[in-house]
């Protein structure tokens, strides 16, 4: 009966120490993994090879070889603990749900920005300046600071990265001198365009004020796409000839869609 007893024992025991061995196994492996997990949670831009890196890469091969992220990871500069800059970047530009890639952030306010994990307030407002300077890049051009309008694609260059991300529609008026140079651009309304909203009185008043020789008028479609509305037409025909009882000519009325225009002047409209 002792001897029964032992053997019970001895066997319990002997499963209680591998019990114990595989325990201390599990705990084992689990730190080896952690510390795999840390690791790579802590990876910084400088544990990438050098031609993956955005900074040695822009350096080396021209700012045009790099990816919409790379530039990004640039502006925001840094990334997180657990993520480089570059992959901070891309998940930034995967918010865009309209198929617009880098152009969405036009759309992010500051607000949105900072919603996501790992932008602050210091790097949303990094990415708006940034945005801020390429929309008034695309529209600083003429001749010793002078915008002259000669065309409607010196219009598109001046207004296009401006209004193409616009929610609502917007209608302005480019009031220009005698040799085509930009006096003033203000807007009229914001909304819908039409005879209601967009009267002569508005669109004139400030024309007949600065003395400007003719007006071009401009606003965009927030779909997208520029292809006048029959309200569109209406509206700039009744303008025009609101025009020409001034004295001031309509040279033309652009519609800004997105990346794209339409002169009514050159569909034989005005």
């Amino acid at each position: 009966m002792i001897n029964s007893y032992n053997k019970a024992y001895n066997n319990t025991v002997k499963q209680l120490i591998i019990l114990g061995f595989f325990v201390l196994f599990c705990i084992n492996t689990k730190s080896k993994l952690t510390g795999v997990i840390v690791m790579a949670q802590r990876l910084k831009m400088k544990d990438l090879p050098i031609n993956e890196r955005p900074y040695e890469k822009l350096e080396k091969y021209g700012a045009e070889m790099l990816s919409d992220a790379e530039l990004l990871a640039i502006v925001i500069k840094t990334g997180t603990r657990s993520e480089t800059s570059v992959s901070l970047a891309q998940r930034i530009l995967a918010r865009d749900e309209e198929g617009k890639g880098i152009a969405a952030l036009h759309d992010f306010s500051l607000e949105q920005l900072r919603s996501i994990s790992g932008i602050g307030k210091v790097k949303a407002i990094q990415i708006k300046a940034v945005m801020e300077l390429s929309k008034r890049i695309a529209s600083t051009f003429g001749n010793n600071g002078k915008v002259i309008i000669r065309s409607s694609s010196d219009v598109s260059k001046l207004l296009m990265e401006d209004m193409r991300h616009l929610k609502k529609e917007v209608f302005k008026v480019l009031l220009l001198n005698i040799k085509n140079h930009l006096i003033k651009q203000m807007n009229i309304s914001i909304g819908s365009l039409n005879a209601s909203i967009v009267h002569p009185r508005e669109v004139f008043s400030e024309a007949v004020k600065t003395g400007c020789s003719s007006i071009i008028f401009v606003h965009n479609h927030p779909s997208g796409d520029p292809e006048p509305s029959m309200e569109d037409i209406d509206t700039t025909k009744k303008l025009a000839s609101a025009g020409e009882i001034l004295g001031i000519k309509v040279l033309d009325h652009i519609i800004i869609g997105n990346g794209i225009y339409v002169s009514l002047k050159e569909k034989g409209i005005i």
